[in-house]
């Protein structure tokens, strides 16, 4: 599919639709329980859908209905799978799966998109592998597709997070191990994640001992309850029309976000206002104006998805930006700092690419032909610049923010953007 954009005159409330990572770390959570769950307000969209499927190859009965998903879990004993389980897209779903799976006893093999047969999982098979399961890549690259076979069974292991899944998969597993698990950490990268894991376990009543995320330790022998929850607003999704309303002038109110959640990516909202955007907070809601913007040097190790967003609000603002501090961009989707210099370049930005990051210079823009490279958060960033600048900014790939944000086409649209999703 094609996005189409053209320069537009965009304000208005949007509701932001429910967080990805609360939504998946939901899924699991209740899938892992005894009992019956209730989530409400998720996000529905390809990644929530993967981590349904693949809870319910693990033996979760769950049912969609009036908005939420009703979860039946299996009590931290997943059943036998027979069949290959393709977890699409979603990387966060592979890798929570593989610690989940490693607590039963059978053999399971896990896929996924072209996408996810280039993320690296190494770190977390080896930690597996210590903690005594068997874990191996099928090419032996360290790459999916992985096979799990268990039981995990707990003991200590080294771990480097250079992604901060690796650390949350093991807090949400190896509770229910059979002993106690020691996990040190080398180095940890997008920590607000791990510390909306660790949120979890605190509602769950999991014992853990955290040394400021240098070594954990999680008491084995553990269970989880059933809930019943309303999952919070998605900032990372929330992140994409903020950024458009500081680069359009415009005023924006983004309802559906609580900023005392544990997001990481609630801190764009603050950055904004430093570079200028003139911000609001309300009940429940962040109201954002558009006001010159002035570049700045921004440390983005632990907001690394909101990279795309971010170069874009770059090329508006006064002076320079530098996006640094963030190598693991390169490990998403997509290598995210190098596809962004290549399509904002296309566009006709000043910019620079870094080993773990972005420089981007004020810059003149105009509408032509990019790659999205079906990378939802490079399409809703290409998007949102094309919403500001002359021509028109045609973008391929679209279809990929189906992954974390369905609406974001008809909400563009119920704000006055002119974006139109066509053929290819």
């Amino acid at each position: 599919m094609l996005l189409k954009t053209s320069r537009s005159e965009t304000a208005g409330r949007v509701r932001i639709p429910g967080s990805k990572s609360h939504t998946i770390r939901a899924l699991f959570i209740a899938s892992l329980a005894r009992g019956k769950s209730e989530i409400h307000n998720p996000l529905i969209s390809s990644d929530a859908i993967s981590a349904v499927q693949v809870c319910r190859s693990l033996g979760a009965d769950i049912r969609e209905e009036a908005g939420r998903f009703m979860v039946q879990g299996f009590d931290g004993n997943p059943s036998v799978s027979e069949d290959v389980i393709n977890v699409g897209n979603s990387g966060t779903t592979i890798n929570f799966a593989l610690t989940a799976s490693a607590l039963g006893t059978s053999s399971y093999v896990f896929t996924g998109d072209h996408q996810i047969r280039r993320r690296p999982v190494g770190p977390l098979v080896d930690a597996l592998n210590n903690l005594g399961a068997e874990v191996f890549s099928t090419r032996s690259n360290g790459l999916p597709p992985i096979v799990v076979r268990g039981r995990v069974k707990g003991g200590s292991t080294p771990l480097d997070g250079i992604t901060s899944q690796y650390l949350s998969s093991l807090l949400i597993g190896m509770p229910l191990a059979e002993r106690d698990t020691t996990i040190c950490l080398t180095r940890l990268y997008e920590a607000p994640y791990a510390e909306m894991t660790l949120w979890w376990l605190d509602k769950q009543g999991i014992r853990y001992e955290n040394n400021n995320l240098k070594t954990i330790h999680i008491s084995g022998g553990q269970s989880y309850k059933p809930f019943n929850m309303s999952i919070p607003g998605d900032f990372s999704s929330a992140t994409f029309f903020a950024v458009l309303a500081a680069i359009s002038g415009r005023e924006f109110t983004l309802e559906n976000l609580d900023m005392s959640d544990t997001q990481g990516d609630k801190q764009i909202i603050g950055l904004l206002g430093d570079m200028g955007a003139k911000v609001e907070y309300l009940e429940g809601a962040v109201k954002i104006k558009g006001e010159k913007l002035k570049g700045m040097e921004i440390d983005m190790n632990s907001i690394p998805d909101a990279l795309p967003a971010m170069a874009v609000a770059g090329c508006f603002a006064e002076g320079e930006t530098k996006l640094v501090n963030v190598p693991q961009a390169r490990l998403k989707e997509t290598d995210r700092i190098s596809v962004m210099h290549e399509e904002l370049s296309k566009l006709g930005a000043d910019i620079e690419e870094l080993p773990d990051g972005l420089v981007i210079r004020q810059s003149k823009l105009r509408g032509c032909r990019v790659q999205g490279h079906y990378d939802h958060r490079i399409v809703m960033a290409l998007a949102i610049a094309g919403l500001n600048i002359d021509g028109e900014t045609i973008i391929d790939g679209a279809e990929a923010v189906n992954v974390t944000f369905p609406e974001f086409v008809s909400l563009i649209c119920s704000c006055g953007g002119k974006a139109e999703m066509v053929e290819s």
